[in-house]
């Protein structure tokens, strides 16, 4: 049991134990057994679904950033609610046997990695589990448990996309770097360890630039400013290199002095990581213009100032041409290996009709293309659509359809053209974050494919839809999580259905 003393250094005693339980009635209200400004010693025995500790006070749970299952620590209430508390971690009285030194050095302000203090075995260990509550909690699936989640070799360096803001030090110097968590304060630091490690060298050729040319960064309160973000794209299989700067202005000042500075530089750097292949070089540079008052980081309008508007990569056979605001899977090696289920789980046999929805560039479509009769993609954003069509032709593959509209209203929308006759042998689903649309889920099962493969980033929506479909008559065979998101909360999983024949 966690003792509840409180160690504020206010002389004044107060009792944490003794403000504790329930009013009378059958539905009182939990009266919360500690306060704002409170210090307790907490055991942290679990992890919550963004990887924060867990621990509890005579049924009142407490929320603890950076803490760890198995740690006993000292905490300081920060916020009360009726039967929970966010606490801020003081100090770690006795470590867990799962903590580990974090490597980078700005980890727990960083908003990037949650998990970073924690050993790789038990990320994977514990996102397995938070796969498993889910299918159990939402999906009442009691019978159905997460396969062992396929990791890395080595957890590090693996993101192909960086978005780095650009702001002020306190002494007014030109800094980059990532948002704290939850909050738009810069953290000034170049070389991130789970980047592609040229990014350092490109922050500091951009920062250089910027203050030899007087060209100020964006400020967010005053709307004022030119240079909002700079975005970094990476090819692992080609080692091309795409660089946009975002502005708050029709034209960026000096462009051909960025180029040329960008180019005489050598941007690779020492540190690698055995899943680099190629050498990195700079292929595009674009500049990308938002002069609007939002937190959307890209504007409508991008415009090429050195080389090609996209960078080429491939996944197994495909290649495919990545533009700045291209959806493109974040970790490529990890990618391949989800997609290989995918087509696993899509088992075909080189006869099928393939649906792919919430199909972006055309990743999973053309990835399926190469064994299936015929696959038809869908995608809300109709430039992804665009690009999906043209790698659809970079590849030859002339088996493919794509659609631009919502999911749930292209889907549909064909399936009554079609007098209820459209032909579905496997459906893929890849929607985002908050799942599926409940109409397209309906459509789906009204077009009866024999296998449907669904790949999801968050547990929670992805059991929600399981179970809909499950009551429409399709099974769950096997569950596989992939991990996406090395140091991070995030889980991307992949998930076999099958019809049920009677």
């Amino acid at each position: 049991m966690p003792d509840n003393k409180e160690l504020s250094k206010t002389e004044k005693e107060k009792s944490v134990s003794g403000r504790t339980g329930k009013r009378a009635g059958k539905d009182a209200d939990i009266v919360p057994v500690c306060q704002k400004n409170d210090e307790l010693i907490l055991d942290i025995e679990d992890l919550g679904t963004e990887g924060e500790g867990i621990g509890k006070i005579q049924g009142y749970t407490l929320f603890v950033k950076d803490a760890l299952v198995g740690d006993k620590v000292r905490v300081k209430i920060m916020k009360t609610k009726k039967s929970y508390a966010y606490a801020k971690l003081l100090e770690i009285i006795e470590p867990s046997e799962w903590r580990t030194e974090p490597a980078c050095p700005v980890a727990r302000q960083c908003g990037g990695c949650q998990l970073q203090h924690c050993t790789y075995e038990k990320q994977l260990e514990w996102k397995r589990k938070k796969i498993n509550d889910c299918l159990k909690r939402i999906g009442g699936f009691e019978n159905i448990e997460a396969e062992p989640v396929i990791g890395m070799e080595e957890p590090y360096y693996y993101r192909n996309k960086a978005q780095f803001p650009v702001g002020y030090s306190k002494d007014g110097s030109i800094i980059t770097g990532f948002y704290a968590g939850r909050t738009h304060n810069i953290i000034p630091f170049k070389h991130c360890l789970l980047q592609h490690p040229c990014n350092s060298r490109i922050l500091g050729i951009i920062t250089r630039f910027l203050d030899e040319n007087n060209i100020p960064a964006y400020n967010e309160a005053t709307h004022k400013g030119i240079v909002r973000h700079i975005i970094t794209r990476t090819a692992q299989a080609t080692g091309e290199v795409m660089v946009c700067l975002v502005i708050n202005a029709d034209k960026l000042p000096a462009t051909d002095k960025l180029v040329q500075m960008l180019l005489e530089s050598d941007i690779t750097e020492d540190k690698g990581t055995k899943e680099s292949k190629e050498k990195p070089f700079i292929k595009s540079i674009c500049i990308n213009i938002n002069k609007e008052n939002t937190n959307v980081i890209l504007g409508e309008k991008t415009e090429v100032i050195y080389g090609t508007p996209y960078i080429t990569d491939y996944i197994g056979n495909i290649q495919y041409h990545i533009s700045p605001v291209s959806f493109y899977q974040v970790n490529h090696s990890q990618t391949e290996k989800l997609y290989n289920k995918v087509m696993e789980f899509a088992d075909l046999k080189g006869n099928e009709v393939v649906w792919d929805l919430y199909c972006g560039i055309g990743t999973i479509s053309l990835f399926l293309a190469q064994k299936a009769a015929k696959v038809c993609g869908v995608e809300i954003v109709p430039q992804a659509v665009e690009d999906a069509k043209a790698n659809a032709l970079l590849n030859n593959l002339d088996n493919v359809e794509f659609f631009s509209g919502a999911a749930e209203e292209v889907v549909s929308l064909q399936y009554e053209k079609s007098n209820s006759r459209l032909k579905a042998d496997v459906v893929t689903l890849d929607p985002p974050r908050k799942g599926c649309d409940e109409k397209l889920l309906q459509t789906v099962a009204d077009m009866q494919p024999a296998r449907i493969v669904y790949v999801s980033c968050d547990p929670a929506t992805l059991a929600r839809d399981l179970k809909y479909l499950c009551g429409k008559g399709y099974m769950v065979e096997k569950v596989q999580p992939v991990d996406m998101f090395c140091q991070s909360y995030h889980i991307e999983c992949v998930v076999k259905m099958q019809k049920k024949y009677i």
